[in-house]
């Protein structure tokens, strides 16, 4: 249970006991409640769900067969298009020849991953059908009994965006629409986002309301609703839908100043969204004529300031981890920034994640070759705030062509001081280092080890280190802020 569980003001008992269906039974039997709340404890609560149901509990808020139907591969794919809403082209297979004839039909690269799992467990990214075949295995040990493995095109180079929203079964209230500061692919536990969207135009926003406010009412969702969007070459695409709260809901609560686990509750035991005296966007009007079930959509919650989330990883407790991120899940807690700039937000966020970010000194950049042309943007606003530009070989010489200062270093298995040298004599500051999917060698592996054991901050992705950019250029033009929350807003809902 989360730490608040045991306040007085939040719970008469509390049960410390696992999430089996055997032991919520007991408690079932012990309280005889009028109802049971499932939203509020992850994908576990949600496997329980129809069970549960069947055993005669009162579910309330989103039903169990909703529930069903959004977890329900072959279900959702129906429903979406039924309402005409994309989603990146998909399969399912239960053996390993029903994979590969999937993945070459949809087309690499392609995401795998087992059916009701928590935490992106056994979920890769295959850029061949070597990868497929090596990660199918493991992905068949992963998945729940009798469900099958899904395969989802990958999108490469697009923007996800989180949108969690509240409904009470007529209308629907879009809490936040979060975008991710990581590229899609890197599991969203795992990304840092920023709460309002800095690169949305108004085009795409219109748009997720619209599928938003839609999928919320063809589900019938009674309390909370998470959305993951992925945004490709201006196309809008529905990623997975999640009838629950999910782990942005105490986020949004602090960045909006509503909170959405208590207006969510109040909402499951039968009041109703416009009982609510709620502030809403400016110009909401404009937004919500944009959506098709424009009297269903009550509007937005406005954000007062630049709000942004960042994972607490444990890779400083495991020497020798690699920390490159992924579609699986290794973050342990997050933390939140709150600033007048993005750049503010995401330092402060980063600062209490525990990656101090650098001032100065040397900044260290090794890529892909097809993440060259975005690294030449990065290591030009590492110059513009006053950094030296550190590179192996290949990196080197393409920021050389660039016209960008650079010092080329030795990769490890080519000479010394190689750039793990480097590393240890203190002579890096900041390591940016963006392989592809599961192409990591050993190289990059070494790198990026050396950095997180000699507490250097290490960024594995390419908006990773935009982002970091804008932070040091924060920190820089001014001295870290604090304000205190309630400052910003009093957490209250009506009655």
């Amino acid at each position: 249970p989360e730490t608040v569980s045991t306040d007085y003001d939040s719970s008469d008992r509390l049960y410390f006991e696992p999430l089996t269906f055997e032991d919520v039974m007991a408690v079932v039997s012990e309280e005889k409640p009028s109802g049971v709340i499932v939203q509020f404890g992850g994908q576990t609560p949600l496997n329980l769900a129809l069970p549960l149901m069947r055993a005669g509990v009162p579910i309330i808020g989103t039903s169990p067969d909703s529930i069903d139907l959004a977890e329900d591969r072959r279900r959702f794919g129906e429903l979406l298009s039924s309402l005409r809403i994309p989603q990146p082209k998909n399969g399912s297979a239960t053996t390993l020849p029903e994979a590969r004839e999937i993945a070459a039909r949809i087309g690499y690269p392609v995401l795998v991953r087992p059916s009701y799992v928590l935490g992106g467990r056994a979920m890769v990214i295959a850029y061949d059908e070597t990868i497929l075949d090596e990660y199918m295995r493991e992905a068949v040990e992963y998945s729940a009994p009798g469900r099958p493995i899904l395969i989802d095109r990958f999108l490469e180079d697009a923007t996800e965006v989180d949108v969690d929203a509240l409904s009470d079964g007529e209308q629907v209230l879009i809490a936040g629409i979060m975008e991710h500061i990581e590229e899609a692919g890197i599991h969203s536990g795992d990304s840092s986002c920023v709460l309002p969207a800095i690169s949305l135009g108004p085009e795409h926003g219109k748009t997720i309301c619209d599928y938003t406010v839609r999928l919320a009412l063809a589900l019938k969702v009674v309390g909370l609703m998470n959305v993951q969007y992925a945004i490709q070459n201006g196309k809008v695409f529905v990623l997975e839908v999640n009838p629950r709260a999910s782990r942005t809901v105490p986020y949004v609560s602090k960045a909006t100043g509503v909170p959405l686990a208590k207006l969510a509750s109040r909402l499951m035991t039968g009041r109703k969204l416009r009982d609510c005296q709620l502030a809403l966007e400016e110009n909401g009007d404009a937004a919500r004529k944009g959506v098709r079930a424009f009297g269903s959509f009550l509007g937005v919650l406005p954000v007062k300031q630049f709000c942004v989330k960042s994972p607490v990883f444990p890779f400083s407790k495991f020497p020798g981890i690699d920390p490159i991120l992924g579609p699986e899940m290794k973050s342990t807690g997050e933390v939140m920034g709150i600033g007048e700039r993005f750049g503010e937000a995401f330092a402060k966020a980063q600062l209490s994640a525990g990656s101090r970010l650098p001032l100065e000194g040397q900044a260290f950049l090794s890529v892909q070759d097809r993440d060259k042309p975005k690294a030449l943007v990065v290591a030009k606003k590492l110059v513009e705030v006053g950094f030296q530009i550190v590179a192996t070989r290949g990196t080197a010489e393409y920021l050389a062509a660039a016209g960008i200062p650079v010092r080329q270093v030795y990769k490890v298995m080519e000479g010394r001081p190689h750039v793990v040298d480097l590393i240890k004599g203190g002579q890096i500051q900041l390591v940016i280092n963006a392989p592809i999917g599961a192409r990591s060698f050993f190289d990059e592996k070494a790198i990026r080890r050396a950095a997180v054991q000699n507490h250097i901050p290490c960024i594995t992705t390419i908006a990773g280190g935009l982002a970091a950019v804008e932070g040091i250029a924060a920190l820089k033009t001014q001295a870290i802020r604090v304000t205190v929350l309630q400052d910003l807003h009093v957490m209250r809902v009506g009655k």
